[in-house]
């Protein structure tokens, strides 16, 4: 059973090869795809590109280091696109809940307080920006602390559509 194993590891691995040195010969080519598998393939790369495009890597950096070295409670800010709409936390001081994409590999949840901020007119799709206290998680992070500090010591806020949300 191990050589079965061993055998099909190596012919997975031949045929990567194979594949990323076809891809390198065909960069640069006007090359049309050969099967509906390779129009999927693109089609679901550009729409995992357009996601994340106009994302500057240098506007994340911070997010993603702390995400990466498991930091919390930094203040910084970022940039991305909006993912999902979630239902309001309700639980304590009410919670605007939404998802963010910063890149393909990182998404963050996005806690902000409507108690104390006006409710933020979202889409998916939209890019916002922001500033707010990080917290570490294993899925990418939370943003909280996306408004003003009713005690002037901190405060963020969140731009979208030409409106900043503070």
């Amino acid at each position: 059973m191990k050589h079965y194993s061993l055998i099909a590891m190596l012919c997975l691995l031949a045929a990567c090869q194979q594949t990323s040195q076809q891809s390198a010969s065909d960069h640069g080519s006007n090359k049309q795809p050969q099967s509906t598998v390779e129009v999927k393939s693109q089609v679901q790369a550009l729409n995992l590109q357009s996601l994340s495009s106009g994302l500057a890597t240098e506007d994340n950096s911070a997010v993603k280091q702390a995400f990466v070295q498991k930091q919390s409670h930094l203040w910084l800010q970022g940039r991305g696109v909006v993912k999902k709409l979630l239902p309001d936390d309700a639980k304590g001081d009410k919670h605007q809940r939404f998802l963010v994409t910063i890149s393909p590999e990182q998404t963050l949840l996005f806690a902000h307080n409507i108690d104390l901020a006006p409710r933020i007119e979202l889409n998916v799709g939209d890019r916002i920006q922001f500033k707010g206290e990080y917290i570490y998680n294993p899925k990418g992070g939370i943003m909280h602390w996306t408004h003003h500090d009713p005690s002037g010591i901190k405060g963020g806020w969140i731009k979208v559509n030409g409106q900043t949300y503070e």
